[in-house]
């Protein structure tokens, strides 16, 4: 529940200086939460006109105000108290208490001062209590029936006293009518009757939980014109021409990458809109102050929309409160899809003013549901541009990254309380029907070498060659001369000897042309169709086309084909010929798998023959754990390399990853995973894979294997958990708020080394997992060490069970890198002649004494004589 506190004026209440003046403040409390008001120098009775807001859990809480008359620098001298309970406003008709004067009194007899005075308050309760779950408390309804006056008093609103340098208040010593408060009062309970039900939670541990939107905010957002306004301008953005593209992902990474279920009209409408609830509210969730939306307005002669935020935002452990300016561009409205550019300064934080935090909203449509419903996609990506060199550059980034991290979290959460969120699961993927949809090339088989041989090189050569042709048929038989003998005709000047070099010289091109176009045509389609064998993980991808390939030859166009790998296993498309912009339209099945993949590998080449070595367009890693399968469905892949990027190559691809076993693969991949660890693996609840896969951020078709609680060892240890399933490895650990997230894969790891205890390590040994070069950039974070090569190192330490947790480490990253042949050679030397498993230095039992279980008790009986003697 949230009570409001509006503290208006005292009278009667403050003694006096020589000067006839006195100085004043309120303090409020309840429990822990203490706030006070500004300072006020008024002759005859002080007014503050200031509201609070408290998170009140019981209604047996009470209300604490306390007048204090401020005596220079010392702490105010206490005047009166009056004390109110929460369970009198919960019983007030609508939980609200109207403007109200309440005595105030001494804590003790021993005053001189009879008469305390009074102090003028309006206290309002909406919420749920704790103590009683079942009583929701509606706004209250009688604000809703006020008068027209009432109402019009909302655009005329009484603002609020602000204390000038010398302390002195200037502004007008009338009372507040009671129809200005109350139009105060509707206007914020309209803005907040959508979320009555439904109270924001917000963090207690902060003592800022007073901060509200501003007066000057709610200045700027009075008025239903900037709405319809809004509407308009983006029907203008719509109606020009909106052909070009979505802007790419910044280049910092995605924060936010979910579907709902909302049109994407409604969805920018709720995230952008003026006068937004929504925004409002989350707002007031973060706990941001002092609030200032300026309208959208033309900019740039009328070819953007723009508008500037100005907001405080609230201090944090490390940094004080600071005033930010965020810049707000539309790059595209089309209806149907949006791009939203925003720029935010914050130049009281350190090197603030050297560097800018972009962000960029993207709103488009969403994948289809079974149920028909539309849907929309909301991306949100990042990058911290700097303005000038900065020493502290990788501090900087990384506070960022950790802070938007955090924020975006919040705002992904706050938003699926709003809006349905898609579930993967929803999604309707009939992979059939997609990849039906995918239509072979029906190209016949004279159209396309046609295409391909017309050209000024073959046209130039069979003119010359009939032209040659005709002269021979034409002319006569020439006299023998020269060096010339019958049989032997000789060019009988430079002219002809020329002309039949340059002949010579044509037909010898189009011959290797005619060879290239026999020997790619040969490599038609040699993967393409080949069904899957075997039951299991089922990868099909389907190439559909691609853009802006690269070229290594003069003409500016390329022989494409593409490699697609995975899990050791190699499928490759046809070539097509001198073209940038090829269409394949293929289909390439992987024989079912014992594991699910972790990567598919993309590279393009440029076909040079079957004897040269082609050269590659540029190449692409596709990790399976940051997609979902709606993604994967139909994604355009960004090429990496200098040609590729130069060119800005990309490819459209098709990717469905099934399960033909269901849960029964799992069940045989722990039965596996069981014989490497010497150890019972049970399977995991869905409700902990849930939170695990929500944790991390994996598909669903992740699946938790084990978990272990450890030390992450960095300059400081940092106690955590370490999660293992068959794809990745990964550590989390909240610190008093602060989180430290982070996974690799298991092909990303080049070795794993026990280290013997030492004091360091608090004498327990532990794991140092080092990856390759290049690998796990993203969870850089958490490493030790990079050695001179550029890889990371990685140490966790202090297991509870340090022999389970290594062997099971080692087990799934054995799993996980090692070939069939290599897993059966090791099979083969584990056996001896009589059957029997040798144990080795690799599989022996990890057991140690600490995880050794008594499964049975043996004793024995001996017969003793004993002989008994007297003193």
């Amino acid at each position: 529940m949230r009570l409001y506190v509006h503290v208006l004026e005292t009278r009667n209440s403050l003694t006096y200086d020589f000067n006839g003046r006195a100085d004043a403040y309120v303090k409020l409390q309840i429990g822990k939460y203490i706030f006070r008001t500004r300072l006020v120098n008024i002759i005859l009775k002080p007014i503050w006109n200031e509201e609070f807001v408290f998170q009140v859990e019981d209604l047996d809480d009470e209300l604490s105000i306390c007048v204090l008359d401020k005596d220079g620098f010392f702490d105010g001298e206490f005047t009166g108290e009056a004390r109110i309970p929460v369970w009198r406003v919960f019983e007030a008709d609508n939980q609200t208490l109207p403007p109200t004067w309440f005595k105030l009194h001494q804590r003790s007899n021993k005053s001189k001062i009879k008469d305390c005075g009074e102090i003028l308050l309006i206290i309002s309760l909406y919420g749920r209590p704790n103590n009683n779950p079942s009583a929701i408390h509606p706004l209250p309804s009688d604000f809703l029936k006020l008068s027209d006056s009432a109402h019009s008093s909302v655009e005329h609103k009484l603002a609020p006293t602000k204390p000038s340098k010398t302390g002195l208040d200037d502004l007008a010593e009338e009372k507040p009518s009671f129809q200005a408060l109350a139009g105060r009062l509707v206007k914020r309970f309209l803005s907040k009757n959508d979320n009555s039900n439904a109270p924001t939670t917000k963090n207690m541990d902060s003592l800022d939980c007073s901060s509200t939107i501003s007066d000057d905010a709610r200045e700027l957002d009075e008025g239903s014109s900037l709405d319809s306004t809004f509407e308009e301008a983006l029907s203008i953005l719509q109606s020009r021409d909106q052909q070009n593209e979505l802007p790419d992902n910044l280049p910092g990474g995605v924060l936010i990458n979910q579907a709902y279920k909302v049109k994407p009209n409604d969805l920018n409408s709720i995230l952008f809109a003026p006068n937004s609830q929504f925004s409002r509210e989350f707002i007031e969730l973060q706990g941001i102050t002092d609030l200032r939306e300026g309208p959208w307005k033309w900019d740039n002669d009328g070819e953007t929309l723009k508008r500037t935020l100005q907001y405080k935002k609230p201090a944090t452990k490390l940094v004080k409160s600071v005033r930010a300016t965020e810049e707000q561009t539309y790059l595209k409205a089309s209806g149907k899809s949006f791009a939203i550019f925003n720029s935010v300064s914050v130049p009281d934080v350190p090197y603030g003013s050297s560097f800018q935090v972009e962000l960029l909203y993207k709103v488009m449509r969403g994948p289809e549901l079974s149920s028909g419903e539309e849907t929309s996609l909301l991306v949100i990506s990042w990058h911290l541009n700097f303005l000038q060199s900065v020493m502290l550059k990788g501090i900087i980034e990384g506070g960022t990254r950790a802070g938007l991290k955090e924020s975006y979290d919040q705002f992904t959460d706050f938003l699926a309380k709003k809006v349905k969120a898609v579930d993967s699961r929803e999604v309707d993927l009939d992979k059939e029907l997609v990849l039906a949809s995918v239509q072979m090339d029906q190209q016949s088989d004279w159209k396309l070498p046609v295409e391909y041989f017309w050209n000024f090189t073959v046209v130039t050569t069979i003119f010359m060659g009939l032209y040659f042709l005709c002269h021979i048929i034409l002319a006569g038989p020439s006299t023998i001369q020269g060096l010339e003998f019958t049989g032997l005709d000789l060019p009988d000047s430079f002219g002809e000897l020329l002309t039949a070099g340059l002949l010579v010289l044509q037909v010898e091109r189009v011959l290797e042309m005619v060879s290239h176009f026999v020997q790619a045509r040969l490599r038609r389609g040699s993967d393409n169709g080949i069904k899957a064998q075997g039951d299991g993980w089922l990868l099909t991808v389907a190439l559909l086309e691609g853009s802006n390939l690269a070229s290594v030859g003069a003409t500016g166009l390329s022989d494409p084909y593409v490699v697609f790998t995975c899990d050791g296993k190699a499928r490759t498309s046809s070539i097509k010929l001198q073209t940038k912009d090829p269409q394949w339209n293929e289909i390439f099945e992987f024989d079912a798998m014992e594991e699910p993949p972790s990567m598919l590998d993309v590279e393009v080449f440029d076909y040079d023959g079957p004897f040269d070595e082609a050269t590659s367009l540029g190449h692409a890693e596709i990790n399976f754990l940051k997609h979902n399968s709606a993604e994967l469905a139909d994604i355009w892949v960004p090429l990496e390399g200098k040609l590729a990027q130069a060119s800005q190559s990309k490819l459209h691809l098709r990717i469905f990853l099934d399960n033909t076993k269901g849960a029964e693969i799992i069940k045989e991949y722990l039965a596996r995973m069981e014989k490497e660890v010497g150890e019972k693996i049970n399977l995991r609840s869905p409700h902990r894979n849930s939170m695990f896969q929500k944790l991390f951020g994996l598909p669903p078709e992740e699946f938790l294997i084990n978990d272990f609680s450890c030390y992450l060892k960095r300059k400081m240890p940092l106690q955590g958990r370490l999660f293992l399933s068959a794809r990745i490895i990964g550590f989390y650990a909240n610190l008093f708020g602060h989180k430290t997230k982070f996974f690799f894969l298991w092909e990303d790891i080049e070795d794993i080394q026990v280290v013997p205890p030492s004091l360091a390590s608090v004498g327990s040994p532990s794991l140092m997992i080092t990856l390759h070069k290049g690998r796990g950039l993203d969870a850089r974070h958490g490493a030790k060490t990079q050695d001179e090569e550029g890889r990371l190192k990685f140490h966790f330490q202090s297991f509870v069970s340090f022999n389970v947790a290594s062997r099971t480490i080692m087990a799934l990253w054995r799993t996980r890198n090692l070939t069939p042949e290599m897993k059966a050679q090791i099979a083969d030397d584990q056996h001896c002649p009589d059957g029997k498993i040798t144990p080795t230095e690799e599989c022996g039992s990890f057991l140690g004494v600490e995880d050794a279980n008594m499964s049975k008790a043996y004793s024995a009986s001996l017969p003793v004589s004993a002989i008994w003697t007297e003193r």
